[in-house]
């Protein structure tokens, strides 16, 4: 190689380094906005806008802007973000749902996860809460499943959007715990809690975050937990494994980004995010909400995807959901 062509390689090579280093340094500059592509009051809004509010401390207190994009399991909120510049300035909410259940649940998927979509960081677990309605005689999973066999279909339960966890979830326990019940859909938490608590439904297995202040005040009945094993936020429910062996649901979700984001600011995000969840104010306000935190790299968080999708894909078929 002659001497000038070196130089010049050296040079090119020098600009790229300095301009990611410059990225990276600058970013950001202006308001982030941060999408949630559900209801206001549910569990991915109350824990984002914790996330948000640490992350935006941390980085300058640079504004970070929440717009909940609620409907079409999450569709109407992830197409936004697909559809957004790729300059860190778009984000979005990203979780079991958009990122993995959707694609056995729904007939068409407008986005593809792998091609249109920059996973950043995950950042946290929630596990669900399965509560009745006052009125029901149960007061126990086992009771529960035992007054479901002896009322078939008599029950309705309630989510809060199909593919969500409260939904496949509760068609999880059904098929493991061979009970028939009817699923009523929601377009949020609030709405599906409202109605159990008048007795429009009798049943909802929900994260922790929105239904645990209901369990607790007296207004729902708390049957069990779907984690593995007793929660340090309700240890006086036992898990939903205990009368069905085997079972355990839980939710998770992170930050996400359109295609092409530009990988200097993916590392700065996860840097970032990461810093955000060693935070100990950050992990004890997602703990009183009844979620953990949960990092990962980018690569850990697309694996994470993969692996629910084939889970969830398996209780999708055996249970026959589907959304047209």
């Amino acid at each position: 190689m002659t001497p000038l062509r070196f130089l010049l390689r050296w040079t090119l090579a020098a600009s790229v380094l300095c301009f990611g280093a410059t990225v990276q340094a600058a970013y950001p500059e202006r308001p982030i906005r941060l999408i949630v592509p559900s209801a206001p009051g549910g569990a991915p809004d109350v824990l984002t806008r914790a996330l948000a509010a640490q992350l935006s401390r941390q980085m300058g207190n640079v504004p970070i802007v929440i717009d909940n994009k609620p409907g079409g399991s999450y569709v109407i909120g992830t197409m936004e973000l697909v559809r957004s510049a790729p300059d860190g300035y778009t984000l979005s909410y990203g979780n079991v749902v958009s990122l993995a259940t959707n694609r056995s649940l729904l007939a068409s998927v407008p986005y593809d996860v792998d091609r249109d979509l920059t996973l950043v960081a995950n950042a946290l677990r929630v596990v669900n809460l399965m509560a009745v309605n006052n009125d029901l005689p149960v007061r126990s999973v086992a009771e529960l499943i035992a007054y479901a066999k002896a009322h078939p279909g008599k029950i309705a339960f309630g989510s809060d959007g199909n593919g969500t966890t409260s939904h496949l979830g509760t068609e999880l326990f059904k098929a493991m715990a061979g009970v028939s019940m009817l699923h009523v859909p929601y377009k949020g938490s609030t709405a599906a809690i409202t109605d159990l608590m008048s007795g429009g439904i009798q049943l909802v297995m929900m994260n922790t975050p929105v239904i645990g202040p209901h369990a607790q005040a007296g207004r729902l009945r708390a049957l069990g937990i779907s984690s593995a094993q007793r929660s340090s936020t309700y240890p006086e429910l036992a898990p939903i494994s205990e009368a069905v062996p085997g079972f355990e649901v839980s939710a998770w979700g992170g930050i996400i980004g359109p295609a092409n984001l530009p990988r200097e600011i993916v590392a700065k995000l996860n840097a970032e995010i990461r810093r955000a969840l060693s935070d100990s104010a950050l992990q004890e306000r997602f703990r009183t909400l009844g979620a953990e935190v949960s990092p990962s790299t980018p690569e850990e968080f697309r694996e994470l995807a993969r692996v629910e999708t084939e889970k969830w894909a398996r209780v999708i078929k055996a249970s026959g959901a589907r959304v047209d």
